[in-house]
């Protein structure tokens, strides 16, 4: 019986470690949600996970999911207006030939478009057309560096501010029992403050490389052949009937937007939210280009789903092996300290579990192993929030740190501009420990400044 125990203990070790090792290489630009799925088969059939956990894992993201997915359709079908052209148009006029007005519009972008729809659909919508609008100015690669790797790292830690803003996060949201509404009223401000600091440490280290001029005359952005949505720009009478019909389109995105946080207050679930805003969304789009919604079944993303879905199984396995067992002996100082202690040794801990495993696994290890250690209610609250700092603005201290930032290498790879993961480094180990424990220390002054009294016992 000992001996059978522990062959599903390391079959499910190594099945863990293997899937990880495939994921971020991805031989032959494999899928990530392939390895995910056969790890998950084999965790199952080891025995490490049974039937009834799969419905509780299946309960636990299909809310996460369900609020993701629309969240990507709603950006498929912006993509389809050619919001994002316009938005990259918008942001060369506004830059008025000044390379750094250029480097601030461009983080200000990426900043909103992960608030507005998600991390992984900032990287890969932004990241093609600010490829085409830097080409298109006629830059020189190390130029181009600046924007696209201080956008990639502002889109991926913009996932903080917001929960629903990365899958990960509204997953752990459900295991810590914890709604929307409130991870936002905790988390928003230093989170936030964190993201400005983080910019203005990019500014200070590229300031030297960024172009004083740039050009302005980018109308007209051709597409690329590599962009993953291919869109189909609308047509307009004049550039001011377009800007208004882009604002409109962006008006009603907020609307969603604020709708998840007023349903998360009333205890509506979010995902119903996201999915009606993406089906009035497709409506408008039927009714203007007149193309069905039909598209999306090819378009949206579903491996997302698949991989986030196979990961949690992996993961729950290696919590039902007695994983979370040997990390709540490990964490169990760090939280029964200070609250400030718990909030910046957590957050630290899960920037390196994020940097030497992928943010993914490391959150929602971090995240079940809390749910284990009886913690009091701000205890809990601070620990998780820190948590989720290290999983999305630590992470990306190294480029697989996040699947996000690996995706972003990719994308820029095929668009000829060239960064290796050395300057990659280069660049976050300056900026990335000082913003994450900056934002760390915010986050409990914050927290126990406004919820302190009432959320204690």
């Amino acid at each position: 019986m000992k001996g059978e125990r522990n062959s599903v203990v390391w079959i499910t070790v190594l099945t863990f470690l293997v899937t990880l090792g495939f994921i971020l290489w991805r031989p032959r630009g494999i899928n990530e949600a392939i390895p995910a799925t056969i790890g998950a088969i084999i965790v199952v059939l080891c025995g490490s996970v049974s039937l009834t956990d799969l419905g509780i894992i299946t309960e636990t993201i299909s809310g996460a999911a369900i609020t993701i997915m629309a969240t990507i359709v709603m950006a498929i079908v912006l993509e389809s207006f050619g919001f994002f052209h316009w938005a990259a148009e918008k942001l060369a006029e506004k830059a008025n030939g000044s390379g750094i007005r250029l480097f601030w519009y461009v983080n200000l972008l990426c900043f909103l478009m992960t608030l507005f729809f998600n991390n992984d659909g900032s990287i890969l919508i932004t990241t093609p057309i600010l490829v085409m609008l830097l080409n298109n100015m006629g830059l020189k690669n190390h130029q181009k560096i600046p924007y696209l790797l201080s956008g990639a790292l502002i889109a991926t830690a913009s996932s903080a501010p917001i929960g629903v803003s990365n899958i990960v996060n509204l997953i752990a949201l459900k295991i810590v029992h914890m709604d929307l509404y409130l991870h936002t009223a905790m988390m928003f401000v230093p989170a936030t403050l964190g993201l400005l600091l983080l910019t203005w440490l990019l500014f200070l280290r590229f300031k030297k490389v960024l172009p004083k001029q740039v050009p302005t005359n980018v109308k007209g952005l051709t597409h690329s052949r590599y962009h993953p949505l291919k869109p189909s720009l609308v047509e307009h009478t004049s550039d001011k009937a377009r800007s208004r019909f882009m604002r409109n389109v962006l008006l009603f995105v907020f609307a969603v937007r604020l709708s998840l946080f007023v349903a998360s207050f009333f205890n509506i679930p979010v995902s119903l939210m996201a999915v009606i805003g993406s089906l009035v969304l497709l409506g408008w789009r039927w009714a203007y280009l007149k193309i069905p919604p039909s598209d999306m079944l090819k378009k949206t993303p579903w491996y997302i789903i698949v991989f986030a879905f196979s990961m949690y199984v992996i993961i729950y396995g290696l919590n039902n092996i007695g994983l979370t067992d040997w990390l709540i002996q490990f964490m169990r100082p760090m939280v029964s300290g200070s609250l400030l202690n718990a909030s910046v040794l957590m957050g630290i801990l899960l920037s390196v579990l994020s940097n030497i495993f992928n943010n993914h696994p490391a959150l929602m290890v971090g995240t079940l192993t809390l749910m284990e250690m009886n913690l009091n209610p701000l205890s809990l609250k601070i620990a998780y929030l820190a948590n989720v700092i290290g999983s999305d603005m630590g992470s990306l201290l190294l480029p697989m740190g996040t699947l996000a930032t690996l995706m972003w290498m990719h994308i820029v790879r095929k668009g000829k501009v060239m960064i290796s993961w050395l300057e990659y480094i280069k660049i976050t180990v300056v900026v990335i420990p000082p913003a994450t424990l900056f934002t760390l220390v915010i986050l409990y002054y914050w927290v126990y400044w406004l919820f302190g009294g009432t959320l204690q016992g």
